[in-house]
């Protein structure tokens, strides 16, 4: 494990499964300072709970079928899904200086994305049908971009959320790309990469079968960074800073993360630099067709 790097089982905390940049976190991580994450996996009539903090908050459920979500006392209902892999699932945006209990009557794993914030924005229950779901790239670049976060969808004070599912042999954050400057057309922004992996449909595996994935962090500038991690489910890697991708889902095997972004700038805005060996890319998408797989739902 480095400062970056983290695999399941190396951030907990308590009942989390992950716990990383949030105000109560136990372990601490030099210079990081604009988002977090807390994972959690509840059993059957399990609840969980965060103290109100300055935090601006999202809890996504990631697998099991409904999620009870209790902010200053007011009850929402989430609708969950069976795993990441089956399109987007409700999710709810809390605002800040709140407390929050979550609880699930048939168990599953829940993530709560965060950033320190002072801007208060009212609670928002977004539906799984609500969700902007988002194909972008091509080819062997195709992916699937749930967009419940971004600042065209959600109102809120700092942080950029979004989940993204790339089908097996496809390779998504590319081209490379970083956003650590405040400068036109890019903002600073730290990042986090939450994984989860699965078997491909349709893939005569043994029953041992190890899904993996790829993730690539390498230095935009004299800030050294570099990071060429195997990631399974579970797996957290940060972005400080540097150009990232690509994130690479390998034959046989489906790659999920959970994206989130914030930092220190006055513009809330994913605004970003492609690294110029390689943003010539992008240019062939025009004459390629996007991934038969895509769009993942229900059933995937």
């Amino acid at each position: 494990m480095t400062d970056w790097i983290y695999p399941a089982g190396s951030a907990t905390d308590g009942d989390w499964s992950i716990s990383l940049g949030a105000h109560d976190s136990a372990l601490a991580v030099d210079g990081w300072a604009h988002t977090g994450l807390k994972v959690a996996e509840l059993a059957p009539g399990q609840s969980i709970q965060l103290d109100a903090a300055a935090e601006e908050r999202i809890v996504v459920p990631l697998s099991g079928s409904s999620f009870s979500v209790s902010v200053d006392g007011e009850e929402h209902l989430l609708a969950g899904r069976a795993s990441v892999f089956n399109g987007p699932a409700d999710v709810l945006y809390t605002g800040i200086n709140k407390a929050i209990s979550v609880s699930t009557e048939h168990g599953g794993r829940v993530a709560i994305t965060l950033a320190p914030a002072k801007q208060d924005y009212p609670t928002r229950l977004i539906k799984a049908e609500e969700t902007p779901v988002e194909l972008r790239g091509a080819g062997n670049c195709s992916r699937q971009v749930h967009n419940f976060g971004t600042p065209a969808a959600l109102e809120a004070d700092r942080f950029i959320v979004c989940e993204v599912i790339t089908p097996a042999g496809n390779w998504s954050s590319y081209p490379p790309h970083k956003h650590d400057e405040e400068k036109e057309g890019e903002t600073s922004l730290e990042e986090i990469y939450y994984f989860e992996t699965q078997l491909a449909r349709d893939m005569p595996a043994p029953q041992d079968t190890d899904p993996i994935g790829y993730a690539r962090v390498y230095a935009s500038d004299e800030r050294p960074i570099d990071v060429n991690a195997e990631v399974r489910t579970g797996d957290v890697v940060l972005v400080p800073y540097g150009w990232h991708g690509p994130a690479m889902a390998a034959p046989g095997y489906d790659l999920y993360y959970l994206n989130v972004m914030a930092g220190p700038g006055r513009v809330r805005d994913w605004l970003i630099s492609d690294d110029p060996h390689h943003g010539w890319i992008r240019q062939t998408w025009d004459a390629q067709d996007m991934d038969p797989r895509l769009p993942f739902g229900p059933g995937a």
